[in-house]
């Protein structure tokens, strides 16, 4: 039910974000999802790869700093209404929530919404027990790669 994300704490300048992303690219790494998230000085490329133990150590292995965190991955119907429904039990268990970010499958009228929870296995069973939908990265693969 946890889906593994790699962090990458890169210099803000010009430039620096094509130098991973062509490094993964060289080694047929594919990206299913990413975000950027800007500071001054650095920002944070998080990106969700099927193979990220590969990943990270190719890039561990060229110089880039990586860290691993579990994120948990929920799909909702793409209207109105969806985040609503998965924050309401959140704040009940008292999860705190760390950051997300989602984009929306249009074909099956659809979101995914990836979650980074201080604890993702308590955010896990309080979803589950609101009857949401919560994701295996196997799945989640699957339908990013169709």
């Amino acid at each position: 039910m946890k889906l593994k994300q790699l962090s990458l704490f890169l210099e803000n300048k010009p430039g620096t974000l094509s130098e991973p992303v062509r490094l993964l690219a060289r080694h047929k790494c594919n990206i299913l999802a990413l975000s950027i998230a800007e500071a001054r000085e650095f920002g944070i490329l998080r990106l969700i790869l099927r193979d990220w133990e590969h990943a990270a150590q190719l890039l561990e292995k060229n110089g880039f700093v990586v860290k691993v965190t579990e994120l948990v991955a929920v799909e909702v119907p793409d209207g109105p209404g969806g985040l609503a429904e998965i924050l309401a039990p959140l704040g009940e268990s008292g999860v705190n929530l760390e950051y997300m970010y989602g984009f929306t499958l249009p074909r099956e009228n659809k979101g995914l919404l990836l979650f980074r929870f201080d604890d993702p296995g308590k955010a896990i069973a309080a979803l589950q027990k609101a009857g949401a939908n919560v994701r295996r990265s196997t799945d989640l693969f699957d339908r990013l790669e169709a």
